[in-house]
């Protein structure tokens, strides 16, 4: 990775991440009662608490209904848990006014043609490796790991060690 790309980590502050094919696989399995589970990878959610702690904003964006997935970020201690959102180009807009986001300070992870238009208006767009080819071709940085396998990890580790803030 260039140093140039690297260098759009250090000012980030604010942290938006989707769930399905992010912070869960892209696998849904579904119960004879019709629930979908989730898998999810304790990695990030390591990387996650340890954002929080830090300062960090943390926003999470889903089109997903799971209450599961939200009971279990809101365990890790994210308060911006926004799920059931099928317009998360008019929640993002809401949460920047809310938050006052800055774009050079926000970063975006998404994988799928849901994201697309999110992650033009924030200062870093990533996905994870296994991102649909429009999303990739958006992103700033592909992360080497696929969704729910680490991906979420692996950019809150570069933003908080180019701050000096990582273990």
């Amino acid at each position: 990775m260039s140093e140039n790309i690297l260098e759009l980590f250090r000012p980030i502050k604010n942290l938006i991440f989707d769930v399905d094919g992010v912070l869960a696989t892209e696998h849904l399995l579904v119960t004879e009662e019709g629930h979908l589970l989730r898998q999810m990878n304790s990695k990030d959610g390591f990387a996650l608490k340890t954002a929080l702690d830090k300062g960090y904003t943390i926003i999470i964006i889903t089109g997903g209904a799971s209450m599961g997935v939200a009971k279990r970020l809101w365990g890790l201690g994210i308060e911006q848990v926004h799920y059931g959102i099928h317009n998360k180009q008019s929640k993002y807009n809401e949460l920047q006014q809310q938050f006052n986001l800055k774009k050079e300070e926000t970063l975006y992870m998404g994988d799928d043609m849901v994201d697309f238009e999110v992650m033009q208006l924030v200062g870093l767009p990533c996905c994870p490796a296994n991102a649909v080819s429009e999303i990739q071709q958006i992103s700033k940085y592909i992360s080497p790991f696929n969704g729910g396998y680490g991906c979420v990890r692996d950019v809150i580790e570069k933003v908080l060690k180019l701050n000096n803030q990582w273990y």
